[in-house]
């Protein structure tokens, strides 16, 4: 098993903390958080350092689940004494300290990767070998206010989740970039809005809210021969392919367009994975360390989410 530790246990750590005590991968060593205070409101049998480099000295993988503006010293501490690190995104807030820390794993060849959980989301997970060469992408991702993760734009907190899917799916260079971004109760924006062209064509909008009345976590991918609907919070997925008719099927669904063209449609709803995300990532973040290859989502994935990111968060300030 390997020896791994947790940095930061507030809300999403505490919940890294009690599934990996539950991994049949990791050991858990213990933890620490520079509140100390926390430790009181653990009801987990873990080890609570009042010392993180007592508890990083001891494990051969770190996970730092603390606030984004801690990521980058903290990284770059466990990298330096040659711990595999796992960093929930995003990876940093700034793309230069990405990129020290890009260079440190290969450097140190380590394993690092960000947790991006959505690539694990089952509703992706049961059609993204569908998804092929879209041309249109449409994502909302939108939250209830909640004063954990303030601390960064909402395109920091929320956006980047679906900016880690679109480029990994699209796989290609940014050509454009628009957004405007809304500050409505804190400092940074809470609701912004980006247009992003890409160089094979491909166009993605993105919006991201922290001030709904409601939850919301969809993603459409339109292409040529389908619609591809995913709903990352409901678990659910829809396909609808599109195929020209070859009248064989007697009870197929059939559209007609104004040139008398018959097209087919085909729908389904793909029965997702009943796993959880975050013990899925912890599963191939411990296989990429024993067989020493790239985890799914590695650190060059999250630096190129943040260059992104960055770019809207960069465009939004301009038009406001």
């Amino acid at each position: 098993m390997i020896k791994a530790g947790v940095v930061g246990v507030g809300h999403l750590g505490s919940i890294h903390l009690k599934l990996l005590t539950e991994s049949p991968h990791f050991d858990v060593i213990g933890c620490f958080d520079s509140n100390s205070k926390i430790k009181e409101s653990l009801d987990l049998d873990v080890h609570f350092f009042e010392d993180i480099n007592n508890l990083i000295n001891q494990c051969e993988a770190i996970f730092i689940c603390s606030v984004t503006p801690t990521h980058f010293k903290i990284a770059e501490l466990c990298l330096k004494k040659n711990k595999h690190v796992f960093i929930e995104k995003p990876i940093t807030n700034k793309v230069e300290q990405a990129e020290i820390l890009v260079n440190l794993i290969e450097e140190k060849n380590l394993i690092g990767q960000v947790g991006h959980v959505e690539r694990f989301n089952p509703a992706l997970t049961s059609v993204y070998d569908t998804i092929s060469d879209p041309k249109f992408i449409e994502c909302h991702r939108l939250a209830q206010f909640n004063p954990r993760g303030n601390d960064v734009s909402v395109v920091l907190d929320l956006m980047i989740h679906d900016i880690d899917v679109v480029l990994k799916i699209v796989n290609s260079g940014v050509k454009k970039v628009d957004a405007n971004g809304v500050c409505v109760i804190s400092n940074t924006p809470d609701i912004t809005n980006a247009r992003v062209e890409f160089n094979n064509g491909c166009v993605a909008n993105f919006t991201a809210s922290r001030i709904s009345l409601k939850n919301m976590r969809k993603s459409r991918f339109f292409q040529n021969d389908a619609y591809i609907a995913v709903d990352f919070f409901e678990k659910k997925s829809e396909v609808v392919k599109i195929s020209n008719f070859k009248g064989d099927d007697n009870y197929a669904m059939l559209i007609e367009n104004a040139e008398g063209i018959k097209k087919q449609i085909y729908y389904t709803n793909p029965e997702p994975k009943s796993v959880n995300a975050i013990v899925e990532e912890h599963n191939d973040f411990a296989y990429s360390i024993k067989n020493n290859s790239i985890p799914m989502v590695s650190f060059e994935d999250g630096l190129k989410a943040l260059k992104l990111a960055t770019q809207i968060i960069d465009k939004a300030n301009e038009n406001s």
